[in-house]
């Protein structure tokens, strides 16, 4: 079977690695920086205000990532299924794949909210469009 749309599929896989990577390789010196020591009975939420927010950025953006494009997954998947997975619906895989990124490189560095909105914004329109052509698909 082939599938072009598990290309886009498994870059936003390796994607979600980078981002995994990249925030243990800020949160851990930040937290050895500021002296954080790791106790079981602080919450997240204690141990991350600690924490500067040009390295929170980081590990927002990795939350993000395995938020929606869940849905995403789904979707390219049951394309893939189908013997849809090609054409159009390869295309906007790939359009939101490099939103997504484009999302997580603003996010992680300067971390400019209307800019990151705009890019959420657009990643969420192309995969309601890819969803709707998946639904037509199948039903």
């Amino acid at each position: 079977m082939s599938a072009p749309i598990l290309q886009p599929v498994i870059v936003l896989v390796l994607w979600s690695l980078v981002m995994w990577v990249w925030l243990y390789a800020t949160r851990i010196p930040a937290m050895q920086k500021a002296g954080i020591a790791l106790d079981p009975n602080r919450t997240t939420a204690d141990l991350t205000a600690q924490l500067p927010p040009n390295v929170r950025w980081k590990a927002d953006n990795y939350n993000h990532l395995m938020e929606q494009p869940t849905i995403f997954y789904a979707t390219a998947l049951a394309l893939a299924v189908l013997g849809d997975g090609a054409g159009l619906n390869a295309l906007l895989a790939w359009g939101y794949v490099g939103l997504r990124v484009a999302h997580s490189l603003v996010q992680a560095t300067v971390n400019v909210i209307m800019l990151r909105w705009a890019l959420f914004m657009a990643a969420s329109v192309v995969l309601a469009v890819l969803a709707v052509r998946a639904a037509m698909a199948v039903f």
